[in-house]
Parts: structure tokens; C-alpha cells; sequence
């Protein structure tokens, strides 16, 4: 997906101050729905350890699933961090000449 120049990952900016690797994005989930299936994925992430909290105390709208199987809490919706990276990507091929 993204890289940078150096090698390095590209990053997307999701919400008050944080960050996330683009690269490492697998999916992205609405939590806004209340989904079953997202809520137990998220419960079992947190047992074992696997959760980010981004969401600084807001309400977790978007839970993002890493390659590494963490699960990634943001206060923002998945429709906006999806615009964030596919923003990011167009801008980056502009760049390259694409």
C-alpha cells in the first residue's frame, strides 16, 4: 500500500493528536451500529491485550483491524478515516507521477 521514500510508513491522522500506520490497515469496522459480531471481536481484543484506545475518551465510532491483530478504538467514523488514507493515496500518486 503506502510507503514513503525512505521506506518508512506512511502515516494517517486520525483524530486529536493520533496517528496510524496506513499500510497496516486491514479493515476498517463501524461501531456506530452496534454489530454483534464487531463488538465481540473488540471484547476478545481486549482480553488478551490487543486494544488501542484512540478515542481519548469519546465515543468509539470505528474499530481498525491491524495485520498484527490489534484492534484500533477511534472517535472518528470509518467513512472519514477511509477519505483520510484514499486522500492520502491520490495525493502520493500525484506526487509519483502516476
Amino acid at each position: 500500500m503506502a510507503q514513503s521514500h525512505n521506506g518508512a510508513s506512511e502515516l494517517v491522522h486520525v483524530g486529536f493528536g493520533h496517528f496510524l500506520a496506513v499500510d497496516k490497515i486491514l479493515a476498517l469496522a463501524n461501531m456506530s451500529k452496534g454489530t454483534a459480531p464487531i463488538q465481540r471481536l473488540v471484547r476478545d481484543a481486549k482480553k488478551r491485550g490487543n486494544i488501542v484506545d484512540m478515542t481519548t475518551g469519546r465515543k468509539t465510532k470505528t474499530a481498525v483491524i491491524t495485520q498484527s491483530g490489534h484492534i484500533v478504538l477511534l472517535a472518528i467514523t470509518p467513512e472519514a478515516v477511509a477519505g483520510r488514507v484514499s486522500g492520502r493515496t491520490a495525493r502520493e500518486s500525484l506526487a509519483e507521477g502516476e
